[in-house]
Protein backbone atom coordinates (compact mmCIF):
# COMPACT_ATOMS: atom_id res chain seq x y z
CA UNK A 1 0.00 0.00 0.00
CA UNK A 2 2.79 2.64 0.73
CA UNK A 3 4.15 2.17 -2.74
CA UNK A 4 1.13 2.85 -4.21
CA UNK A 5 0.43 6.03 -1.96
CA UNK A 6 4.49 7.05 -2.73
CA UNK A 7 4.75 5.45 -6.02
CA UNK A 8 2.09 7.76 -8.24
CA UNK A 9 2.76 11.20 -7.37
CA UNK A 10 5.96 10.49 -8.12
CA UNK A 11 5.51 8.57 -11.51
CA UNK A 12 3.21 12.03 -11.70
CA UNK A 13 6.10 14.26 -11.57
CA UNK A 14 8.28 12.48 -13.70
CA UNK A 15 5.73 12.47 -16.74
CA UNK A 16 5.26 15.79 -15.96
CA UNK A 17 9.15 16.52 -16.05
CA UNK A 18 9.39 14.59 -19.16
CA UNK A 19 6.40 16.84 -21.16
CA UNK A 20 8.21 19.83 -19.74
CA UNK A 21 11.63 19.66 -21.86
CA UNK A 22 9.95 19.34 -25.22
CA UNK A 23 10.26 22.77 -26.88
CA UNK A 24 6.80 23.26 -29.36
CA UNK A 25 7.50 25.83 -31.65
CA UNK A 26 5.30 27.63 -34.77
CA UNK A 27 7.28 27.45 -38.41
CA UNK A 28 5.76 30.16 -40.61
CA UNK A 29 6.69 29.53 -44.22
CA UNK A 30 6.93 32.53 -46.98
CA UNK A 31 3.72 31.85 -48.59
CA UNK A 32 2.00 32.43 -44.46
CA UNK A 33 1.10 28.84 -43.69
CA UNK A 34 2.29 27.60 -40.16
CA UNK A 35 2.81 24.79 -38.73
CA UNK A 36 3.04 24.02 -35.00
CA UNK A 37 5.69 21.70 -34.21
CA UNK A 38 6.21 19.44 -30.82
CA UNK A 39 9.89 20.15 -31.04
CA UNK A 40 12.59 22.78 -32.67
CA UNK A 41 13.14 21.32 -36.18
CA UNK A 42 15.90 20.19 -37.29
CA UNK A 43 18.58 21.50 -40.12
CA UNK A 44 19.97 19.23 -42.30
CA UNK A 45 22.56 21.27 -44.26
CA UNK A 46 23.32 19.03 -46.84
CA UNK A 47 20.08 19.57 -48.84
CA UNK A 48 18.66 22.24 -47.13
CA UNK A 49 15.41 21.17 -45.65
CA UNK A 50 13.84 21.66 -41.93
CA UNK A 51 12.53 18.58 -40.60
CA UNK A 52 9.92 18.28 -37.68
CA UNK A 53 6.72 16.93 -37.01
CA UNK A 54 3.87 18.81 -36.43
CA UNK A 55 1.58 18.34 -33.57
CA UNK A 56 -0.70 15.33 -35.02
CA UNK A 57 2.57 13.42 -35.81
CA UNK A 58 2.69 14.11 -39.24
CA UNK A 59 6.23 14.19 -40.57
CA UNK A 60 7.32 17.55 -42.37
CA UNK A 61 9.95 18.53 -44.62
CA UNK A 62 10.27 22.11 -45.95
CA UNK A 63 13.38 24.09 -47.77
CA UNK A 64 15.20 26.05 -45.77
CA UNK A 65 14.84 28.87 -47.78
CA UNK A 66 11.02 28.91 -47.91
CA UNK A 67 10.61 29.12 -43.79
CA UNK A 68 10.02 32.84 -43.03
CA UNK A 69 10.34 32.56 -39.13
CA UNK A 70 10.70 29.89 -36.36
CA UNK A 71 9.74 30.77 -32.80
CA UNK A 72 9.38 28.95 -29.95
CA UNK A 73 6.30 28.98 -27.45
Amino acid sequence: MKIRVIGLPLLIAALLGLAGCATPSVVTLQNGTQYLTKDLPVTTNKDGFYEFDDIAGKHIKVRAEDVSTIKTD
